[in-house]
């Protein structure tokens, strides 16, 4: 028996940690905050246990509770006070993202991210302007050249109010570039754009939608979001939004889609971030409820499988309690 090679060697406590290849720190991490122009107090995400919805009064207080388990970055998200057909509250001066930016940037060091999408704000709940006939007989459902000029109005108004970063999430083409161009016109070339670059029109995204109200009135989001299916397609989509500007490659979901994750990784030497998405979430708090899984622990190995796969930055509903742990 040949013993020279014992790869057990190397599995002994003292020298385990000094060998490990892929470490998680709380600084990978970008948190989640969901603020409300309807509520007047923090109303609980039923489907999404551990997190709430806040009134714009005390998104502060959020972030800051944020802040506090080490976390240095948000992603905010918008609930507003009224919808229509344009989504026009997405990019208002007052609008539920704009004044919770303001208030969050005065009162704290949080790195701010903003969600740039139309789909809570729309009253049908798409991301974007509807064709004509987008509920009855759709070809695209969203028009696509007239929605850029409302998702750079968005980016626009959330880099007036102090965002440190947008990232358009609606996978409209052109978007980088129209919305890098609208930054830099307006003089904000300094804006990093994080763009969701390959997103896919997953099964995953349940929670999320009662978490923003952001659900489509009718149809589904398969004319702009990518087919689960297609791994090639992502590596031209992401293609694009490099040679557009993107700063920050989104990949979106996460675990089901480490895969491409790790072609995103290898094909450029951009920041690729992941999203591990509500659904993702969601399923590891039932299954520990059931008391089939230990919940912190599939956590971070959730965690520490997509940031092996290649991601710089997770954004994840997982971020407060697992950085705790770190």
């Amino acid at each position: 028996m040949d013993m020279t090679r014992r790869p057990r060697r190397l599995r002994t406590d003292g020298v385990r940690p000094l060998v490990r290849e892929t470490e998680l720190s709380a600084s990978d991490l970008i948190a989640p905050v969901f603020v409300d122009a309807t509520a007047d107090e923090r109303v609980p995400i039923e489907t999404m246990p551990g997190h709430e919805r806040v009134p714009v009064a005390e998104a502060v207080d959020r972030v800051e509770e944020v802040r506090e388990t080490g976390v240095e970055a948000v992603m905010v998200f918008g609930i507003p006070e009224s919808k229509d057909d344009r989504g026009s509250r997405a990019w208002a001066e007052d609008g539920v993202v704009q004044r919770a930016v303001r208030d969050i940037v005065a009162e704290t060091d949080a790195y701010v991210i903003t969600d740039v999408c139309l789909c809570e704000y729309t009253s049908h709940g798409h991301c974007g302007v509807l064709e004509e006939t987008a509920e009855t007989d759709p070809s695209l459902t969203v028009r696509n050249d007239e929605t850029l000029e409302l998702l750079s109005q968005t980016a626009v108004s959330h880099a007036r109010a102090g965002a440190d970063m947008v990232a358009p999430s609606s996978m409209t083409d052109k978007m980088v570039g129209a919305i890098r161009g609208a930054l830099d016109e307006e003089g904000h070339s300094e804006i990093p754009i994080m763009s969701y670059a390959a997103k896919f029109e997953s099964a995953f995204y349940g929670p999320f939608r009662d978490a923003a109200d952001g659900a489509p009135a009718f149809g589904d989001r398969r004319h702009y979001q990518m087919d689960p299916a297609n791994a090639r397609e992502a590596r031209r989509e992401v293609a694009l939004d490099v040679e557009e500007g993107a700063d920050v490659l989104m990949v979106k979901p996460a675990l089901p889609y480490l895969d491409i994750v790790r072609q995103v990784r290898e094909d450029y030497d951009h920041p690729v971030a992941a999203y591990n998405v509500s659904g993702e979430y969601a399923m590891l708090h039932a299954a520990a409820e059931k008391g089939w899984l230990d919940l912190e622990e599939v956590a971070a190995e959730s965690l520490l499988s997509i940031k092996r796969a290649g991601a710089d930055l997770i954004l994840t509903y997982f971020a407060e309690d697992v950085a705790d742990r770190l």
